[in-house]
């Protein structure tokens, strides 16, 4: 039986390295993606590939090889994405743009991209953060951050309706791991495989298209 492929952006550390282990090891092919291309996990069903979501040009030349090969993915998990800004009070021009072109702009054209390589009833995962929820929004800080989760979010929520009935999609908050994503996480409440696992196990389920998640309380986040 052919094992099912597996494309997770940004897979050099963190929750996006934990989960290219753990779909190996559950028997999955992975291609992970990084700015360098280098990835530590030496294993026959991984390769890492060099993806710089800030550079256009990077972009067209990942999409460029893959359709080379004809490679079609039965999971894209776009995992990458960054904080410059992260606790902070007030929004700075140079940590905005940079949030802004990694988690919004980059994510959008990578994933457009990729749509020609998912085959139906694949499934398509954005890694988001509960943090880009309106509803539940009480903080002023990490104005860039959170804004840029908001406009995923919505992304998502487009992403959903264009493709209903073809392919399975959602939206996530990891919970908070401890991760090197910008500042101090060491107090966070999960480890990046504790948080890749919750996330394994809703991917692997028969969700509903559209959701958006909450992995940490396995409930359905507000929007």
């Amino acid at each position: 039986m052919k094992k099912q492929l597996v494309l997770i952006t940004g897979a050099s550390q963190g929750i996006g390295k934990a989960l290219a282990e753990l779909f190996l090891v559950q028997g999955y092919q992975v291609i992970g993606t990084s700015r360098s291309g280098n990835i530590e996990i030496n294993h026959p069903s991984f390769e890492a590939m060099i993806l710089d979501l800030t550079q256009m040009e990077s972009i067209k030349s990942f999409e460029a090889k893959i359709a080379s090969k004809g490679t079609m993915f039965d999971i894209l998990i776009n995992n990458a994405g960054i904080g410059p800004d992260l606790g902070t009070s007030l929004p700075e021009e140079r940590s905005f743009d940079q949030t802004f072109d990694v988690n919004v702009k980059g994510q959008v054209f990578f994933t457009e991209a990729m749509i020609k390589h998912l085959p139906p009833s694949a499934k398509l995962i954005n890694v988001s953060s509960k943090m880009g929820s309106i509803e539940q929004c009480v903080g002023t800080d990490s104005v860039a951050y959170r804004m840029s989760k908001t406009a995923l979010n919505m992304y998502t929520k487009i992403l959903t309706n264009r493709y209903e009935g073809q392919f399975q999609i959602a939206t996530l908050h990891p919970g908070w791991v401890r991760t090197n994503i910008s500042g101090d996480n060491s107090k966070g409440r999960f480890s990046p495989e504790e948080s890749a696992a919750m996330i394994f196990d809703f991917v692997s389920s028969n969700f509903k298209t559209g959701i958006f998640w909450n992995v940490e309380t396995n409930s359905a986040c507000d929007w």
